[in-house]
């Protein structure tokens, strides 16, 4: 049988010590009426975590329409958790390995408590992405992914777009994964999303960064297709996304308000992606995230003799050819200072397209192992990379400064 109690303001403290000192806890539930102020919540869940093997807690908060997350440890934790045992909600339920903690609140401000003991169940799971497989959750309505035609009215991710919303969710998973969302050197983060075409990511990074990480960011979304470009504006407008705005121009052309600090392009097609990535280093952004497309420039360029027996078939031509300007674009990156790695984006049913390429600003240009790397590769294939043409005289004096040694290198006249 449950044992009841009456406390007065001491059940915050009970609570408190509960969630941060007893490593038998497992959930905190806020919710019911509201005695008091009106808040924007219904319900807050707050639960432990680990990320990247630290303790933390996340702290989720719903309303009717959608949840914003955020994990958070030491002070901060201790300040939300403080926050949320201020909102006067009728009923605070926490979740231990071997009992339930029920707190009502009555009318007049009582703190009744109820103790429900139970046979000792397993240890928490505390893996980051246990409730929420997905940072764009398709397990219940939400009315973010049902304004940008994603999800119907029921709920439901629609069939013709489940790899798109496959494609978003991986992007904004490997996005996560660099670790760097919290170590960007300014606030708010300014986003260009290049070649943003309907702008299904555009919208999803806009949402997942200020509504559901919220970290204040600012984004902007360039194409040369006008009409869509009119469309997705539009779109922004009726979501009031004061901070979301768009361009019709070509990538490189783009001059966004204010200098990016991260640089996407999903399926920038051909020179597009390069564009996108000579922004990157024009503007001295902290990180790209780009998913490559339709790579057509050096399909006709590559010639060599020992190679003929490959490059004689057309399908395996362009797969070197696809191969070889990754290759080329990341070598670029790496002798600018990026640490940079080509990984699987999604997997090959969602997209024949399935290669990222992930950069985050991390030493001084000019490192002469890559400049070798570069130089020989070019030198195999006798090619010049778009990017390189991109990049012009700069990027060029650059590479022959390294080779000579020198200890001071003409980068900065790459940054404009």
């Amino acid at each position: 049988m449950p044992q009841e109690e009456t406390l007065a303001d001491d059940y915050k403290t009970l609570v408190t010590r509960a969630v941060f000192e007893d490593q038998a806890f497992i959930r905190l539930t806020l919710k019911g009426i509201v005695r008091g102020p009106a808040v924007p919540w219904q319900r807050i869940v707050v639960r432990p975590v680990e990320v990247r093997g630290r303790q933390q807690l996340q702290f989720s908060y719903f309303d009717a329409k959608r949840d914003v997350s955020k994990n958070c440890y030491g002070a901060e934790a201790a300040t939300r958790l403080a926050e949320a045992l201020d909102i006067a909600f009728s009923s605070i339920i926490v979740q231990l390995v071997d009992e339930d903690i029920q707190i009502q609140l009555t009318k007049k401000g009582k703190a009744l408590l109820h103790r429900h003991r139970h046979a000792a169940s397993d240890a928490p799971d505390r893996a980051h992405n246990r409730t929420k497989a997905q940072p764009l959750p398709a397990d219940h309505p939400d009315a973010f992914l049902q304004a940008i035609g994603i999800m119907n009215a029921q709920g439901q991710v629609k069939p013709v777009m489940q790899g798109k919303f496959a494609q978003i969710n991986e992007f904004i998973k490997l996005v996560e994964a660099t670790g760097e969302l919290e170590h960007f050197p300014q606030s708010p983060i300014n986003v260009l999303d290049c070649g943003c075409g309907a702008s299904y990511l555009t919208f999803a990074m806009y949402h997942y960064l200020n509504n559901v990480r919220g970290i204040p960011a600012r984004v902007c979304g360039v194409d040369t297709n006008a009409a869509l470009i009119e469309k997705c504006a539009a779109q922004a407008s009726a979501l009031q996304y004061a901070d979301l705005c768009f361009q019709a121009t070509p990538i490189i052309d783009a001059q966004p308000a204010d200098a990016p600090d991260m640089v996407l392009a999903l399926h920038a097609c051909d020179t597009a992606t390069d564009e996108a990535i000579c922004q990157v280093i024009r503007h001295n952004a902290h990180m790209l995230i780009c998913a490559p497309c339709c790579h057509h420039y050096l399909n006709d360029a590559i010639e060599n003799a020992l190679f003929r027996p490959v490059l004689r078939h057309g399908i395996l031509k362009q797969r070197m050819a696809d191969i070889l300007t990754d290759t080329f674009r990341a070598l670029t990156l790496r002798i600018m200072g990026y640490r940079t790695d080509v990984i699987e984006f999604v997997a090959a049913e969602h997209t024949a397209k399935n290669l990222m390429i992930r950069a985050v600003k991390a030493i001084a240009p000019g490192d002469v192992q890559f400049v070798h790397e570069y130089l020989a590769l070019k030198h195999f294939w006798g090619v010049t990379p778009y990017l390189e043409t991109l990049l012009g005289e700069p990027f060029q004096q650059l590479l022959v400064s390294a080779l000579s040694g020198q200890s001071q290198h003409p980068a900065q006249a790459l940054v404009g």
